[in-house]
């Protein structure tokens, strides 16, 4: 049974390198809030069209992660490198792919979403850059599953912070202007985020060959495409593979929801999702420790301490979002401030601060046990219920916003409802269903 320092002790990296990402995105927003209003509309559409991209490549590695994990658990170590080496062979041709397609196709899906020909023009000169970070993003995440699956964490904190202090420097360079180069706006902000990612897997590279044991875990087998292992792979990853890209999908239809309300409505609704985005790491941190904790005391033979060890973390996941969500509703304007100066969009966005503050404490238990599912190896039982709950999350968004056009603190109520579902139907799940005897 683990305690609550080894808990903290494999999350607290994660927490840090989720923290170090997110600047990326708060930092676009705080610079690009300062360019103006369309610009800050437009990196929201096409930072959610590219994550809901990326967002592929990030259910196969979670998958990755929980096999990883398992094996890990099980002390065959030398399974873990053949997972990662063909997992990543696997993400380079598919990066190639979303990047073909996406070049292709991305300006009629998002000229057939967004109405504002000025929000259209900035969200195609973002992604036109932009997606050159496939190449890059779909390696980084399978370092991540290696390294949280055999739960060396730290490394990601350094790794995140290298890409968050590289994106800082360069978003500030170029899209102002300053020390020589172009004032690039909205196109800057894009360059930035890929050379950014870049030099995350570049340092990933270059940590892993001077400290990892490549025997140990079997990083030497740079082997044939194995068809059989990635079959297997794939049982356990397309489904987190939909699973995410159904959730940041719906996600994305919200914001497309939004922009129909208008200009200064999707620039509030960006930045309450930025605020949003950083009450979450330390939810996404903790419910990744829960799925990779599950796997490993699976794997070690432990499966009566699963629900413990669920409870305890979600425990700990409440505590600290209690914490944070206070703050936030203390001083909503002084957080708001970070992202704009402009007094009366920080007026308007204060209501929707209380509402995703409200939502975070549900998050906070719910995202622990529905990732201990996914821990459990039943990936498609877990994609079911994430199915389940955005049928009512997507039907919320029509009614709501484009049926009512209601303002967005009631829009983003939608995320109470979806948490307070999700959270209902973890519990029966785990309380009901046959999980305990899944084999990977």
């Amino acid at each position: 049974m683990y305690t609550n320092k080894q808990i903290l002790n494999v999350s607290f990296p994660i927490f840090l390198s989720l923290l170090a990402q997110t600047i990326i995105g708060v930092t676009d927003t705080a610079f690009l809030g300062r360019v103006g209003e369309v610009e800050l509309g437009a990196s929201t559409m096409g930072s959610l069209f590219y994550i809901c991209v990326f967002t592929i490549a990030f259910g196969f590695s979670t998958g990755s992660q929980i096999i990883i994990a398992r094996r890990n658990g099980e002390q065959r170590y030398k399974d873990v490198g053949p997972v990662m080496i063909q997992g990543s062979f696997f993400l380079l041709i598919m990066a190639v792919f979303v990047f073909s397609l996406s070049r292709f196709f991305a300006p009629s899906i998002m000229r057939f979403l967004i109405s504002s020909d000025k929000i259209f023009d900035a969200t195609m000169a973002f992604l036109n850059w932009r997606v050159y970070g496939f190449f890059f993003a779909f390696v980084n995440v399978m370092f991540r599953a290696l390294y949280i699956g055999i739960t060396r964490t730290r490394v990601l904190t350094i790794s995140a912070a290298v890409m968050a202090l590289v994106n800082v420097i360069l978003a500030y360079t170029l899209i102002f202007g300053h020390f020589g180069f172009p004032k690039m706006g909205i196109e800057g902000a894009a360059i930035a985020s890929v050379i950014a990612e870049a030099s995350s897997v570049l340092f990933l590279i270059v940590y892993t060959y001077i400290t990892v044991n490549f025997r140990k875990y079997g990083l030497t087998q740079f082997r044939s495409f194995d068809v059989d292992l990635l079959i297997s792979v794939l049982s356990i990853s397309s489904f987190t593979m939909m699973q995410y890209f159904l959730s940041m999908g719906t996600w994305f239809v919200f914001f497309v929801a939004v922009e129909r309300l208008g200009q200064r409505e999707l620039a509030v609704a960006n930045i309450v999702r930025s605020i949003y985005v950083v009450m979450l790491i330390p939810v996404n941190a903790l419910s990744t420790t829960t799925n990779t904790l599950v796997s490993n005391t699976i794997g070690a033979g432990g499966v009566s301490q699963v629900m413990q060890i669920m409870k305890k973390i979600a425990k700990l996941s409440f505590l600290i979002v209690l914490s944070i969500v206070t703050l936030a509703a203390l001083f909503p304007e002084a957080i708001l401030s970070v992202y704009t100066n402009e007094i009366a969009l920080i007026k308007e966005s204060v209501n929707s601060v209380y509402v995703i503050s409200i939502a975070m404490l549900v998050a906070s238990v719910s995202n622990v046990y529905f990732n201990g599912i996914s821990g459990t190896g039943n990936t498609r039982s877990a994609l079911m219920l994430e199915a389940f709950t955005l049928v009512f999350y997507t039907g919320y968004i029509f009614l709501v916003a484009v049926y009512f056009k209601a303002p967005v603190e009631i829009c983003f109520g939608i995320e109470i409802l979806y948490y307070v579902l999700l959270l209902i139907t973890s519990f029966i799940y785990l309380k009901k269903a046959n999980w305990q005897s899944k084999k990977l």
